[in-house]
């Protein structure tokens, strides 16, 4: 008996390493609970806990507390993929996709401040206005203390007015629906590619020689099309990969 349920566990243990391996599960995707698993599998608690457990001491996964087990990312090269046409997945603050791969997050703060007069800013051949008071936020966004990710925003303060003292680990759309009750209603996001020179002025990313990083261009709107973000940032391109989520209602 004892050796059926040794055999058993294993056996998911390994079900779920080779969705890992085959890329079924991606890092960041969140595996089964110890409850879905007792629901999904037949088994008792125990044999779940030692599913969770083993997986998680082989190195394919970590446990976040209070959130659940996700894959974390084992690529050497720190490979990320992010997926664009997805809310959902938009919801997602860079910092916690970082944590559930199993990496580290940091930032670095250039710039938080405060644009009297508004701006006007050109995205995917369109200009777009944000009037009134405008806040400007330049951040350096690291993975293990790699630059992946050089981002700035600008958020009306006519819409959000207390956003410059909010904290901003978690994601902003999260915060503009819940604390300032906005209801997004269209986001524009736009790929491009450029190489960065290592002599760029305000090239951050430390590299030696031309880098070819990806430009997304993104703004968000809400029912009233009054704009409440404007992004601009720069991705590297060695480092990163994005996925296209398009919906059948949408073709």
């Amino acid at each position: 008996m004892n050796r059926d349920r040794t055999s058993k566990y294993l056996k998911i243990s390994q079900e779920i390493i080779s969705q890992i391996e085959s890329g079924i599960l991606q890092p960041g995707n969140k595996i089964s609970s110890e409850n879905e698993l007792i629901n999904e599998y037949k088994v008792s608690n125990t044999t779940a806990r030692k599913v969770l457990s083993y997986v998680e001491n082989q190195g394919w996964v970590k446990k976040i507390k209070g959130k659940g087990t996700f894959v974390i990312n084992r690529s050497k090269e720190m490979h990320l993929n992010r997926i664009l046409g997805s809310f959902d997945a938009m919801k997602e603050s860079f910092r916690n996709n970082l944590i559930k791969e199993g990496l580290t997050p940091k930032d670095i703060l250039l710039e938080k401040i405060i644009l009297n007069e508004g701006i006007s800013i050109n995205v995917n051949n369109k200009n777009h206005v944000i009037e009134g008071k405008v806040l400007k936020l330049h951040r350096l966004r690291y993975a293990n203390d790699v630059l992946m990710k050089d981002e700035t925003k600008y958020i009306s303060m006519t819409l959000c007015p207390d956003i410059h003292l909010d904290e901003m680990n978690d994601s902003l759309i999260n915060l503009y629906e819940k604390k300032y009750r906005i209801h997004l209603s269209d986001i524009q996001r736009t790929i491009s590619t450029k190489v960065v020179d290592p002599k760029e002025k305000e090239n951050y990313f430390g590299n030696n020689t031309p880098m070819a990083v990806f430009i997304l261009g993104s703004v968000a709107s809400n029912d009233r099309f009054e704009t409440i973000e404007i992004e601009y940032s720069l991705y590297r391109g060695d480092k990163y990969s994005f996925t296209i989520n398009t919906k059948p209602d949408l073709l």
